[in-house]
């Protein structure tokens, strides 16, 4: 099933685009994780990405950002660009050992603004600390990340997000191991990015999630199953025909021809 809708549209009714997914294919070892995707996600937009497990929804991700280099196809920047993603990784892709404060990690969002060796001035530090308030977390500035919660991790890397002020940001997982408490947060700080107009792409699996607060969702297992309204997308009969697919796909190995792009 292809695209059902859009989204966003400029005032003049003309689809803005903020990238697009053309015939890309991506995956590791040359075997695909996501194939000949083909989809446009508007500028603006508010988007869930779901699927089975191993419907290639972080490796998706992973391809917007550049850190995975496409198989086949491309993704083609529209109003966006890779300069403006802002990107939270998996709880489990992050180094908790390191030996960094919250501060130091909120601050990492500057780096794009300032470079790895620019100074962290007056306005820069009192906007950081402004940002620590935000997502609920003053009085925990120097505590270091190895000794927070679930819950409080993410608050970090969301405030590091909000610092970076990123026109495009992709969330991996971002409710995992959190309370409900702050998972409130974490829904109100994505709904003020909605209202800013950013583009917003999460890997999500609680459906009750996607419903409430996310007005398009793109439906992976491997292949596109159905991207637009998530009323349209979230049906019982999509979902049976993700996990068919998944399923085809674990049992039949299959191997990339194209060269990459």
């Amino acid at each position: 099933m292809g695209r059902l809708s859009l989204g966003d549209r400029s005032p003049g009714g003309i689809m803005s685009p903020a990238f697009s997914f053309q015939g890309l294919t991506l995956g590791y070892d040359r075997t695909p994780a996501v194939r000949d995707l083909r989809a446009e996600i508007a500028e603006g937009s508010l988007t869930a990405i779901v699927g089975p497990n191993g419907a290639g929804k972080s490796t998706l991700l992973k391809g917007v950002t550049g850190i995975l280099k496409p198989l086949g196809g491309r993704v083609c920047f529209g109003s966006a660009d890779r300069s403006g993603i802002g990107y939270l990784p998996q709880h489990s892709e992050i180094d908790r050992s390191f030996p960094i404060s919250v501060v130091d990690l909120v601050a990492m969002g500057l780096w794009r603004e300032i470079g790895p060796f620019g100074r962290v001035d007056g306005a820069r530090r009192a906007r950081v600390a402004e940002t620590i308030a935000a997502v609920g977390l003053t009085g925990l500035e120097a505590r270091p990340i190895a000794t927070l919660s679930g819950g409080q991790m993410q608050r970090t890397l969301f405030a590091r997000l909000l610092v970076q002020d990123a026109k495009v940001v992709l969330l991996d997982e971002p409710f995992a191991a959190v309370d409900s408490g702050t998972l409130v947060y974490l829904l109100k700080i994505i709904d003020r990015w909605h209202v800013e107009r950013r583009t917003v792409l999460a890997v999500l699996h609680d459906h009750d999630t996607v419903r409430a607060h996310f007005p398009d969702t793109l439906m992976l297992a491997r292949d596109l199953v159905a991207h637009g309204p998530t009323p349209e997308v979230l049906t019982a009969e999509n979902q049976f025909r993700a996990r068919q697919m998944c399923e085809a796909c674990a049992e039949t190995p299959h191997t990339c021809i194209r060269g990459a792009a």
